[in-house]
């Protein structure tokens, strides 16, 4: 088992980092984020999930001197060729909000008949060094449709319009052990964690 007694986490989204945290808890110890420790976010310049979340964590262990955690994750349309992707976060601009976001995918979606499919995709890098060669790398998807309008107030992201269940819910209308167990980063850290039980 990989002993990880403080993990800085490269993420400045409180709402992953309470996920990270419930699914790492009795592997890795203290979960720090990158912010407290002072890293400033790199900027994310690659064109896949992958590529963008080894540099975030190369570079929150670069400047911390600890082992790394960083995901990177977004939305997959089909109608929409696959976008937003991986500029999920800033699909409505560099400085947007999850409500932004939101209203822009619905915009873009307006004339798109239902069911409108799609999936959310996350990649978890973990670095035990800045120059680690061999990451451990985790990747998870969830299946879903997007909806009309959205529904429910827990989650985030995309979460309220991401529908499940065969468009019975949607995540942000899921508990949050619920969306662990079914979410495309639940997925990813249930990986990861069996990969660290067996480092």
């Amino acid at each position: 088992m990989l002993t990880l007694p403080r993990l800085v986490v490269a993420t400045g989204n409180a709402g992953k980092l309470r996920e990270l945290a419930a699914m790492l808890d009795g592997v890795a110890g203290e979960l720090i984020p990158q912010s407290a420790l002072g890293v400033v976010s790199v900027e994310e310049t690659e064109s896949t999930f992958l590529g963008n979340a080894l540099l975030k964590a190369r570079h929150a262990a670069r400047v911390t001197g600890l082992p790394a955690l960083a995901d990177d994750s977004g939305l997959e349309v089909d109608a929409l060729q696959g976008a937003p992707g991986v500029w999920s976060a800033r699909y409505a601009g560099d400085n947007a909000d999850d409500a932004a976001n939101n209203a822009r995918l619905l915009t873009a979606l307006a004339e798109v008949p239902t069911p409108r499919t799609a999936r959310y995709r996350a990649v978890l890098v973990l670095v035990r060094t800045a120059e680690d060669p061999a990451p451990l790398i985790a990747e998870g998807v969830w299946e879903g449709a997007i909806a009309c309008a959205p529904r429910g107030a827990g989650g985030f992201g995309y979460d309220p319009l991401f529908l499940v269940e065969q468009g019975a819910r949607t995540a942000a209308e899921l508990a949050p052990d619920e969306k662990n167990r079914y979410s495309h980063r639940g997925a990813a850290l249930a990986q990861l964690r069996a990969r660290l039980l067996v480092a």
